[in-house]
């Protein structure tokens, strides 16, 4: 079978991965060189904690108030745009305690199903990724946020996810060397993370020598029909290193199977094929350092109130990401929201300082947010042989595993290893 993946991030690849171990013919169409996937500086967490989707009661009202904030951790860039009024409405209509209470589950399903291929991928010789176990930390400055975090966590212990709430004495003692200053914390005993840069490296590596195909500057410009099903996926390669010399391939490919994992731009190609697909790129930025002698920070953390996620690396690195800025498809980076993150780490530890970093050390990936804060996984009405696997907002690296092995699975025609009604790719038509 000839599968056509269009998309080179992390999402397409573990695609490619699972598709190729059960014989695939499987070809990757990225628009870029490949060098700049939104998964290559994320945090690197693996996060079953993160069961509760982004709109949920009252962000609408904590948006509307940081969007006066050029610091806040959520922004939405105002402009008359319908797709951004139309996602707004939906956004809205999602956020109610009945809608997240059902997609809690399914979050916690696809995120525990996750961290398990992942657990099995580190045991195989051919990857080196830093994949470790340490859980996770949400740091709570205020006594307020405090409490409102431990009945989340009651929440994910009825999930069935163990927590253990941590005093600032107890605090002190995961972290010795930098003691934080906040009220308490809770502790998601059952996190990951692991090094995001190793992680694509490796798994290019091992599915090219699998025979999976790459073509890097390439565009999708039409596809062909046959009644329900898409029988060739029409492209243009740009080839030469030099202005001069470029030149541009027109080819089809034979597509048995299509996917789409092409993340942020994933309307644009749904247009394309007449699918709607609400979604706005939510774009994140993050800053690595070599971590400080004597001052070195051990168990990934988020620091609540500020949305700032801290993540120890492999290499002595340690790397601080955060924000949510809805402002459409552009590669402009917002030095005040980068601000935001690096002045917000020492309000939680006083003893922890870093500069402000130089345009040139910001790392931005444009997250695709759909409007519930659930990824779109599955195949569409439409067209039989087309499945879309997008909208993991700032959970792609974390749902990867489990996304590739359900498009897998999707394709083959097997019984899915979780159910995926909610994730339907046209659940807004």
């Amino acid at each position: 079978m000839k599968t056509t993946i269009i998309g080179s991030g992390v999402i397409g690849l573990f695609s490619a991965y699972y598709l190729n171990q059960q014989g695939h013919e499987v070809t990757i169409i990225e628009r870029s060189n490949g060098e700049d996937s939104c998964s290559m500086g994320n945090a690197g967490m693996i996060v079953p904690s993160h069961f509760i989707p982004l709109a949920v009661p009252g962000m609408i009202e904590k948006g509307i108030k940081w969007m006066f904030n050029s610091e806040s951790p959520f922004y939405v860039k105002p402009r008359l745009n319908l797709d951004l009024l139309s996602w707004g409405l939906k956004f809205y209509q999602a956020a109610t305690k009945k809608k997240v209470e059902r997609a809690m589950p399914a979050l916690r399903d696809i995120s525990l199903l996750s961290k398990t291929l992942y657990q099995d991928l580190a045991k195989t010789p051919d990857f080196d990724f830093a994949f470790e176990e340490k859980g996770l930390m949400m740091l709570c400055k205020t006594e307020h946020s405090f409490k409102e975090e431990i009945e989340v966590a009651q929440q994910a212990n009825e999930l069935g996810l163990k927590t253990k709430i941590l005093s600032t004495k107890e605090l002190h003692e995961f972290e010795p060397e930098v003691k934080p200053d906040v009220a308490g914390a809770i502790f998601y005993e059952g996190d990951a993370h692991l090094y995001p840069n190793q992680l694509v490296k490796n798994l290019k590596k091992h599915i090219q020598n699998k025979g999976v195909k790459f073509l890097y500057n390439t565009e999708v410009t039409g596809f062909d029909f046959e009644k329900s099903e898409i029988k060739k996926t029409k492209i243009k390669q740009i080839v030469g290193n030099t202005t001069q010399n470029r030149t541009a391939n027109h080819s089809e490919l034979i597509t048995h199977n299509l996917i789409i994992a092409t993340g942020s731009w994933s309307p644009l190609l749904a247009d394309m094929l007449n699918i709607g697909l609400p979604m706005q790129a939510g774009k994140g930025y993050s800053v690595t350092y070599d971590q400080n002698e004597g001052k070195k920070l051990n168990i990934p953390s988020i620091l609540l109130e500020a949305r700032v996620a801290i993540t120890p690396m492999s290499d002595n690195l340690i790397r601080f990401g955060g924000t949510m800025e809805i402002g459409g498809l552009n590669d402009k980076i917002n030095m005040n929201r980068v601000r935001g993150i690096i002045k917000a780490v020492p309000n939680y530890f006083p003893d922890y300082q870093i500069d402000i970093p130089k345009k040139e050390q910001v790392w931005y990936g444009l997250r695709p947010c759909s409007p519930d804060g659930l990824p779109y996984i599955g195949r569409t009405n439409k067209y039989k042989n087309l499945v879309i696997a997008s909208g993991h907002a700032m959970m792609g690296l974390s749902l990867a595993p489990a996304t590739g092995k359900l498009v897998q699975e999707i394709i083959d025609n097997q019984k899915n290893s979780i159910e995926i009604d909610l994730y339907k790719p046209e659940r807004y038509d």
